[in-house]
């Protein structure tokens, strides 16, 4: 079984795209251009499945014509639309030299390093502007610059925050 820790979401289906089952992945990480995997995982009903692909082509930077096995018809290919598209944090991470990417930081714990304490886990990270956020479950909101981060421990999926005074 697939666990929500260990994955990391890129995406969401947008509509069926053409008559043999191909979708449109709007895509919101560089995950293609870091690595390469057989499958993506999409939430179906609540439960975490693989889904591998036949083939894919990028249509814009940020969105991917997908064709999955199995997925073979316009009709099977609506029944994704709004699903939401994860990728394995393990094959994201060792193919990438260790490197995380910002959305690869989803679901980790926030530790101020004034006090050593945790401030919360990261739900969202918005990557919109030049200033990139992380919004924590509570709704705070976090400035992510690369120069604010201490440390970032992959096994206990901790993140070193130096968080300004008053931000919280």
């Amino acid at each position: 079984m697939i666990r929500k820790n260990d994955v990391y979401k890129i995406g969401t289906v947008g509509k069926a795209h053409g008559l043999k089952g191909e979708v449109t992945i709007h895509i919101d990480d560089d995950v293609f251009d870091r690595t390469e995997t057989e499958y993506l995982i999409l939430e179906i009903d609540g439960i975490l499945v693989p889904f591998f692909m036949e083939e894919y082509r990028f249509k814009t930077d940020e969105t991917v014509l997908m064709k999955f096995e199995g997925i073979d018809s316009q009709e099977r290919a609506r029944q994704l639309t709004g699903t939401e598209v994860f990728f394995p944090r393990n094959e994201a991470v060792d193919d990438n030299d260790g490197e995380l990417s910002y959305a690869q930081l989803t679901g980790f714990t926030v530790i101020n390093s004034a006090d050593g304490k945790a401030v919360g886990e990261i739900a969202y990270i918005d990557e919109q502007t030049a200033n990139i956020m992380f919004e924590l479950t509570d709704g705070t909101l976090l400035p992510a610059a690369e120069e604010l981060i201490d440390d970032i421990n992959i096994e206990q999926r901790t993140i070193t925050l130096r968080i300004a005074d008053g931000l919280l």
